[in-house]
């Protein structure tokens, strides 16, 4: 049994088309780098007159040596080579192994959107200890046929589902016209507990739930069984929506039926579901639409391994980032690692396009990187920096959420920047090298 309701369909559909427009955009954001770099820039180059000045500048810092981009132009030399991919593939595997206990949705009590020691979630934890209700509300509806909400048969099995949640780790109490019904009764006995249940007199159950109109429609063919729960954790959701199942396939008849959900918990639970069944969906078609976009521009399979695996370390890497950091996946964190490889491909691009240039000129791999380093390496080198620092920033900001998202696009702009000079030239070493005569690219 699904959760998702026909009436919260229009709220997920919201929620899952800002994924897709996140990644429609970080696509559209890798083919205008592309663009702009191969083609815009070298056009307004042409209409922009460039002193001498600046030409002989530029020519002497090319000819100057470095004894930083020396050293980094090792890790393309075939000694060097095989302990990165080595790193490489152990990072996958661990990075992998972590990953592996990432949780879909909140995985903190109160509100996700502040830090645990704020006013807000303090005091909602004070209400949530000491008091038989919370602002987290699960809210499972029983539909029936028109006038049959009251009948005992339909009565008794939300009584008995109420109790069966209510031993359920996590929620607290359950509320519907059972409960109403329950006092009524006991109420017209002189509030006698022996009298505190369902009566199998129909007239007596009418009667009961007379001024229960809140918890049932107009023509008595729907009602709402409230859980109150401790919190919207992920395991909780999972707990109720699993008990909820459980319960239903073994009760629902063809008279009267549970259906999932209702209530801030329930919408929680059913993008949950929806985001289980996304996020890796998503991360596929945001991989295919890079590295076809890397494919048409590079015209090589391998170049765009040796563009794509640094950014498929990356991903691997920041999802068990957020699985030690206890940072759930839902629509606010999803859109995260996308963007990352939208924007993270751009070293990649930028270090490949000069390497390739410079191997056509018959020098070999350490050479070429080496003069790729000189040229582009502290364009890419500042590029993630000052991405970094800028979302670094953001870890410092009371709002917790901005401060997940600080860490983790700080963590990707970082990492993908290290993949690009690190990974990049040694996985060049292993598809490119060999496939080399002659000082130029045979398979081109």
């Amino acid at each position: 049994m699904e959760i998702i309701s026909g009436q919260f369909l229009t709220l997920l559909v919201i929620d899952i088309q800002v994924i897709q427009d996140l990644a429609i955009t970080a696509s559209i954001g890798v083919a205008t780098i592309i663009l702009t770099n191969l083609v815009l820039l070298p056009v307004l180059m042409s209409f922009i007159t460039v002193s001498k000045r600046s030409v002989d500048h530029a020519r002497k810092s090319q000819q100057q040596e470095s004894r930083v981009w020396q050293v980094v132009a090792k890790l393309a030399s075939p000694k060097v080579m095989p302990v990165s991919i080595l790193i490489a593939l152990l990072g996958f595997a661990a990075g992998a192994y972590q990953a592996t206990d990432l949780k879909i949705g909140d995985l903190d009590p109160g509100a996700p959107e502040f830090h645990p020691d704020s006013r807000y979630n303090l005091d909602n934890l004070f209400i949530n200890s000491h008091y038989a209700t919370s602002a987290d509300l699960f809210i499972t509806y029983l539909e029936t046929q028109p006038e049959g909400c009251s009948r005992y048969p339909v009565m008794d099995a939300i009584d008995r589902y109420m109790w069966h949640m209510e031993n359920v780790p996590g929620v607290q109490s359950a509320l519907s016209l059972v409960t109403v019904s329950k006092q009524v009764i006991k109420g017209l006995n002189e509030g006698s507990l022996k009298w505190q249940s369902l009566s199998r007199n129909p007239y007596v159950l009418n009667n009961s739930v007379g001024n229960a109109a809140a918890l049932f429609n107009a023509d008595c063919s729907s009602a709402p069984i409230i859980l109150f729960l401790d919190d919207h954790k992920a395991e909780t959701l999972e707990r109720v929506v699993q008990a909820t199942q459980a319960f239903a396939a073994i009760n629902n008849t063809e008279e009267f039926q549970f259906v999932m959900a209702s209530g801030n918990a329930g919408v929680e639970a059913a993008i949950n579901e929806i985001i289980a069944q996304a996020q890796n969906k998503m991360l596929f078609w945001v991989y295919v639409v890079v590295s076809i976009l890397c494919l048409i521009t590079f015209r090589s399979v391998k170049a765009v391994l040796c563009i794509i695996i640094p950014l498929g370390l990356t991903s691997v890497l920041c999802q068990a980032l957020m699985s030690y950091l206890g940072i759930g996946v839902k629509v606010a964190t999803l859109p995260v690692i996308a963007l990352g490889v939208g924007i993270g491909v751009d070293y990649g691009i930028y270090i490949y396009s000069r390497l390739e240039s410079f191997m056509r000129q018959g020098m070999s791999l350490e050479e070429a990187y080496y003069a790729t380093l000189k040229i582009t390496g502290k364009a890419v080198t500042f590029t993630g920096v000052t991405l970094a620092i800028g979302v670094g920033t953001w870890i410092f900001s009371p709002l917790k959420f901005q401060a997940d998202m600080g860490i983790l696009l700080t963590f990707m702009f970082v990492w993908n920047m290290v993949g690009a000079i690190w990974l990049l030239p040694a996985l060049a070493r292993l598809l490119l090298v060999p496939r080399v005569g002659g000082g130029v690219l045979a398979e081109t």
